[in-house]
């Protein structure tokens, strides 16, 4: 383990999630970066699917990895360990959201029928500007377009890749309504988007600088926790 807390990039990452998180249980702190390097991607896309906000979004990430290094002792392997982290990181954002409305109430209550679909900033950063085509942003912004019980299950579904079950689980869903939202949500995109677009695993990258400092900064966290 280097002298900065990080694990040496030399290392396999070949091997399963149970196999990481009993090396972690045991006392190898350095394994869990390959889980965040390994789900930064996932858990970026759901928490930014839900608060629209880049740097909430790193934010819920870390106290996701934080939360669930703490609770790995109640991780019974009911579900798979991804989803398992995929559900923390959609309640950690969810309750944000909850409070965000809260204080939003509190200092100036939105007029009735105002609508909690904000679009995203139209000014990329130059990390998006150097790693997203211009259909990818079309993406985007249909996506976040969305209202938000269809956003969060395409988000996962069609972007990230899960499978029925899994968005169901990381969501507190049943798997029909998972569908019933996914079908809905293609209905309203189908036709001037998703047939252009095309492959959609491109859109919301989270990598480079941004996926080093949720991995530092979840390591200092857990460190300071753990003297």
């Amino acid at each position: 383990m280097a002298s900065n807390g990080i694990l040496d990039k030399a290392k396999p990452t070949s091997w399963t999630d149970e196999e990481i998180v009993n090396q972690v249980r045991a006392g190898d702190l350095a394994q869990y970066e390959i889980i965040m390097r390994r789900y930064n991607q996932r858990l970026y896309r759901v928490a930014r699917s839900i608060l629209h906000d880049d740097a909430e979004a790193e934010d819920v990430m870390q106290d996701a990895y934080v939360r669930a290094y703490e609770h790995l002792d109640q991780f019974a392997g009911r579900s798979s360990f991804s989803t398992w982290l995929t559900r923390i990181a959609v309640n950690e954002a969810l309750g944000r959201l909850r409070l965000r409305k809260r204080h939003e109430q509190i200092d100036d209550a939105e007029p009735d029928g105002a609508t909690a679909m904000e679009m995203a900033s139209k000014s990329p950063n130059p990390e998006q500007v150097a790693t997203r085509m211009q259909l990818s942003e079309l993406l985007e912004e249909a996506v976040l377009d969305l209202p938000d019980q269809y956003r969060t299950v395409i988000m996962l579904r069609d972007i990230e890749g899960l499978s029925t079950a899994e968005t169901a689980a990381a969501l507190d869903l049943t798997e029909q309504n998972v569908k019933v939202r996914l079908h809905r949500g293609h209905g309203m995109m189908r036709e001037w988007l998703f047939e252009r677009v095309g492959e959609t695993h491109s859109a919301f990258p989270f990598m480079g600088v941004r996926c080093d400092r949720v991995v530092h900064g979840t390591f200092a966290r857990l460190q300071n926790s753990n003297p």
